[in-house]
């Protein structure tokens, strides 16, 4: 098949499904454009700012994309690219956009707290705890993991390192000048975009390279930046969101726009014919382990963000809600995004497609998913004039940028679910006036609710992680949990959705589908390394074992909490009728 139209043919059915379907999630969900949104009713300069829709997309954008959705699609393309496109497409479609566009409407109902929080008016106050907790542990796993591999990058690619320094002064600029200083959004980004790609520019110039002006080694290198990055994700999330949070993601998302047309275009011209095996069995060797996977049920947990991600929930409902001017905005930032990300899996699908399946897993093997991405796109900007080995640096650059965005976005996500952990019984009621949504704590509570102490907890936990080599060896279990996590969302959206009488099957029927298939990978992991502690010993399965157990006791707890609830609403509705 020519990888063009399987790009153009997927574009189209994501048109027709923003335009169409996405009305019926809007209606069913009850979306109303006349409604205060929490970002005027609890308006503060700091968290709840509203915001222009254009710089909130791309801030959203930015914020859930990252390297997800080329990382999954390349390293799902081991069972073929018939089986990755069909769940890209679909599960974009039906579970992943209309998973965060509901996250983002029961935010907003519930003062924009986190997903984490409105779990508490649907399971009780001990499922908010418990939901809470998931959520916490899996954000300080992803700060881990994204704070290693963006201090390995700038380490490996000096430049990379210099032009985030340099997009962060920019963020500050921009902030400044438009969110403070009158300046239009139109005027801004003609003057801060174009400077944003200069700064991709001068890195090269410029490269810092620790190596050569500290004349240290590479691990003191990566341990500098793991300091420095450690210090920029505090101040990213205890600063006013406009002022450096919300600006760096929207001048950001131009840099992935950028990558993304010279992909889309590069296909169109190009027209790649798709030499990957269009399907490899229910089994698949995997290229970097060697070993064998079933397609069922880790297709899905492997192109993880290109379909469905339950980190989404977090962003659309901790950062997103609070920003949301109108709920006329929904549509395009929640369920546009995720289509758009969709987009980019294609592209990233494609980028691989082109080989053949022994040519993709020697590749895979010896150059990485990401660098693979990159040469994969270079090829197709050849037939556009570009030079093959600028196209790959400059891609490789936009990739390592969106790593700080998720990195500084997933900080920020981690210091609000600590603070509502210590919030007490009650303060999720939607129909809950707004001075409710702001009590007055216990001084202990107060002491650890507080932004800096909660920031504090959550970047020293994940520099701990980091540097006690727990993020690496944890990190394969991430995918399934993340997943787990949209799953155990989409089950907060039906109880929502029973309990105010709306149609259930828009998010009752993906949650089954994710909770069939995450928890299934959840436990096929747990098996597979309790055998492996059981045979080598602790070092070679101990942790993960925990951790997926772990994760399987709590998901099994919040699964019967929201059974118990669903069967006490249908008894309440019989009692009333």
């Amino acid at each position: 098949m020519n990888g063009a139209l399987l790009l153009v043919g997927s574009c189209v059915l994501f048109y027709l499904a923003y335009h169409f379907y996405g009305r019926i999630v809007e209606r069913v969900l009850g979306v109303d454009p006349a409604r205060p949104t929490p970002a005027h009713t609890l308006r503060d300069g700091v968290d709840y700012v509203p915001t222009h829709p254009a710089i909130l997309f791309g801030h959203h954008f930015a914020s859930i994309a990252g390297a997800g959705p080329i990382v999954g699609p390349v390293l799902a393309a081991q069972f073929g690219w018939v089986a990755v496109a069909l769940w890209v497409v679909f599960g974009c479609i039906l579970i992943g956009s209309v998973h965060d566009l509901a996250a983002m409407f029961l935010s907003i109902r519930h003062q924009g707290r986190s997903i984490g929080t409105v779990i508490e008016s649907l399971m009780g106050y001990w499922g908010r705890m418990l939901f809470l907790f998931f959520c916490w542990f899996t954000l300080v796993l992803v700060v881990a993991e994204f704070l290693r591999i963006a201090a390995e990058t700038f380490v490996e690619i000096p430049a990379v390192g210099t032009a985030s320094m340099l997009f962060i002064v920019l963020a500050i600029g921009f902030g400044r000048m438009v969110c403070r200083g009158g300046m239009s959004v139109l005027v801004g980004s003609l003057i801060f975009v174009p400077l944003t790609f200069a700064c991709v520019y001068f890195g090269t110039l410029i490269p810092i390279d620790f190596v050569n002006l500290l004349g240290c080694d590479a691990a003191t290198a990566r341990q500098i930046w793991v300091i420095v990055l450690l210090a920029y994700c505090f101040a990213a999330s205890v600063l006013p969101v406009w002022l450096l949070l919300q600006p760096r993601d929207y001048l950001n998302s131009y840099l992935l726009y950028a990558m993304m047309a010279l992909g889309f275009v590069g296909i169109l011209v190009a027209r790649p014919m798709m030499n990957l095996d269009a399907f490899t069995g229910w089994h698949a060797v995997n290229p970097l382990s060697g070993g064998t996977e079933p397609l069922i049920p880790l297709l899905f947990v492997t192109v993880a963000c290109g379909a469905c991600s339950g980190f989404h929930a977090l962003v659309a409902s901790g950062t997103t809600a609070k920003q949301i001017d109108s709920e006329r905005h929904l549509r395009p930032v929640a369920y546009g995004s995720m289509l758009i990300e969709g987009v980019l899996a294609i592209i990233a699908l494609v980028a691989v497609g082109v080989m053949t399946q022994g040519e993709y897993a020697a590749a895979l093997k010896e150059q990485g998913a990401v660098k693979l991405f990159a040469g994969g796109v270079a090829s197709f900007t050849d037939k556009l004039g570009l030079p093959h080995e600028a196209g790959i640096v400059f891609i490789s650059l936009v990739l390592a940028a969106f790593l700080m965005t998720t990195l500084d976005t997933a900080t920020r996500l981690a210091r609000f679910t600590w603070q509502e952990l210590f919030l007490p019984r009650g303060q999720s009621d939607e129909n809950a006036s707004p001075a409710a949504a702001a009590p007055a704590l216990p001084a202990v509570q107060a002491f650890f609710s507080n932004r800096y102490i909660a920031t504090l907890i959550a970047v020293v936990a994940a520099g701990w992680l980091l540097l006690g080599g727990g993020a690496k060896s944890i990190w394969p279990v991430f995918a399934s949990s993340n997943q787990l996590l949209a799953a155990l969302t989409l089950l907060g959206c039906s109880l929502w959705l029973l309990r105010h009488k709306r149609p259930l099957a828009l998010t009752l029927l993906p949650m089954l589908f994710m909770m069939i298939t995450s928890g299934s990978a959840v436990i096929t992991l747990f098996l597979r390394n309790a055998r492996a502690w059981q045979a080598d010993g602790f070092k070679a399965g101990g942790v993960m074992t925990l951790t997926t157990g772990i994760l399987i006791v709590m998901s099994i707890a919040l699964i019967v909490m929201g059974t118990i609830s669903i069967l006490q609403t249908m008894k309440q509705s019989e009692r009333k009728a």
